[in-house]
């Protein structure tokens, strides 16, 4: 059976505003109705072969994005997936190894199919076909890489170049190529030698394992340690956070794959399958772009958006109009707390915006204005000294944590839906147009019984209102208190 694997631990810094450390683009829905997660987890819907269908998926991911990883994968269809949890960012060789080790928890050796959960695939059908193809290999005990067939000489993608044709069908893996100039980015697309980098891999979990244990050992220690030490926490497992610190970062790419031809004795062949799908890795605003629909002047726009005499822009907007006069190859982004206006040729440089953000101590680089939490969402819609109001939307049948603050006092207004409150000693239901206060230092609790989303206005008032001034005392989602959150 093929184990789809998902490796969603990236930040995506490049597509600042939109995409946040906190809420990283995988978790976006830049280019369709689905989230960048939920469309690679549904990229091998239907496939079989005559040997291999699909095993429940694995996905690993930061474990600040675990209730949104979740929440994204049920909504979307996707049945037991299995969740791994990375305590702290350590790429994706690391990553890989994790789930291969819960790949064979069971038993078993499955072939795991390995994806970036970032990356659009606009041709599904021609993905498996690729995936179908590279299977010979991958059964016999090759690692598979994917090289896109390049249709156009791209400085901004890693290059594979490849042999001749094995037996099974498979390209011969020579090396991998850092990105290169302008010029040799045109030898190697004139060449028909060299294919861009994908990222994707497919191989057997007991062939990375052995490779990972030969060519990066104390990596392999590290991961199986903090494997061995895991824990379930409601539907996630949680690694070992000491032992995976103290794992080596590294890619996929350097760990194993550019040292595979140098290590004959292990027998381990690395082979590359050309794959023409539609790929881009969405890595910076030009490619998303690349990939939307354009208008005959070369516009792409989302949002509520007017142009007038622009060429070869992306207009990128969410609740407020964005108009754009005379614009040629830029780049606006608009969220509620930023806009980014970038030429469309500079827009690598954005993650340097993100640096000095982060240097300056800005939550900007981290975190929307509008937060998800396993419960629903909250806005944070005003501020100023001494209050802050809120646009709180619970889901059906959930409920923040029992909790109380030191510093602030809240009142709270239905708007949509019925309110289960606990406020103090007293629980009561709360319809639209009704309101409670919740005095400094009360136990509170909010909860929706009802089958439609709540929604609530909360006023905040006190000397201090920051998102760790809670004493959380009862949680259903089993969040520490030290995790610091409106809940």
């Amino acid at each position: 059976m093929v184990t789809p694997v998902i490796l969603s631990g990236g930040s995506g810094t490049r597509l600042w505003p939109l995409s946040r450390e906190k809420q990283p683009k995988q978790l976006l829905a830049l280019s369709g109705p689905r989230t960048m997660l939920q469309e690679t987890a549904l990229r091998l819907g239907g496939f079989a072969d005559d040997q291999d269908g699909c095993d429940p998926t694995i996905v690993v991911c930061n474990a600040e994005h675990r209730f949104m990883a979740a929440e994204q994968l049920r909504s979307s269809g996707v049945a037991g997936a299995r969740i791994v949890l990375e305590p702290v960012g350590r790429n994706t060789a690391p990553a890989l190894t994790l789930a291969a080790l819960a790949a064979c928890a069971g038993g078993g050796d499955p072939i795991l199919l390995v994806m970036p959960a970032d990356h659009v695939v606009t041709d599904r059908d021609a993905f498996q076909l690729s995936v179908t193809a590279g299977l010979p290999a991958a059964r016999a005990g090759a690692v598979v890489t994917f090289g896109i067939v390049p249709s156009r000489p791209e400085t901004g993608y890693g290059y594979i170049r490849t042999g001749g044709r094995r037996d099974d069908g498979a390209l011969k893996l020579v090396a991998f190529v850092e990105k290169p100039s302008a010029d040799r980015a045109s030898e190697y697309v004139a060449s028909g030698q060299y294919l861009w980098n994908s990222g994707l891999f497919m191989m057997r979990a007991s062939v990375w394992l052995k490779a990972l244990a030969a060519l990066n050992p104390r990596m392999a220690q590290a991961c199986s340690t903090s494997f061995e030490r895991a824990e379930q926490d409601a539907d996630f497992l949680r690694v070992d956070a000491d032992a995976f610190a103290a794992c080596p970062s590294d890619s996929i790419d350097y760990a194993v794959m550019e040292k595979l031809a140098a290590h004959s004795d292990l027998c381990i062949d690395g082979v590359v399958v050309p794959m023409s799908a539609g790929w881009s890795d969405v890595g910076a605003w030009d490619a998303l772009w690349d990939v939307m629909e354009k208008d005959a002047a070369g516009n792409a726009s989302h949002g509520d958006t007017v142009l007038e005499g622009c060429e070869n822009s992306l207009l990128y907007g969410g609740a407020r109009l964005i108009a754009g006069v005379g614009l040629n190859n830029v780049v606006v982004v608009e969220t509620p707390d930023a806009v980014l206006v970038v030429d469309k040729s500079r827009t690598q440089d954005v993650k340097k915006i993100v640096t000095r953000l982060k240097t300056e101590g800005r939550a900007l680089a981290d975190s929307h204005r509008k937060i998800y939490r396993p419960w629903g969402w909250y806005d944070s819609i005003d501020f100023g000294e001494r209050f802050q109001v809120k646009r709180i939307v619970v889901t059906p049948g959930a409920k923040l944590s029992l909790q109380m603050h030191h510093h602030r006092a809240e009142h709270w207004i239905v708007v949509k839906g019925t309110a289960e409150v606990t406020n103090g000693e007293k629980v009561f239901l709360m319809s639209e147009n009704e309101s409670t206060y919740i005095p400094l230092g009360h136990v509170h609790r909010l909860a929706n019984p009802g089958k439609v989303p709540l929604e609530i206005i909360e006023v905040q008032s006190g000397t201090y209102l920051g998102e760790d001034d809670i004493v959380r005392f009862e949680d259903t989602y089993g969040r520490a208190q030290d995790e610091g959150e409106k809940t």
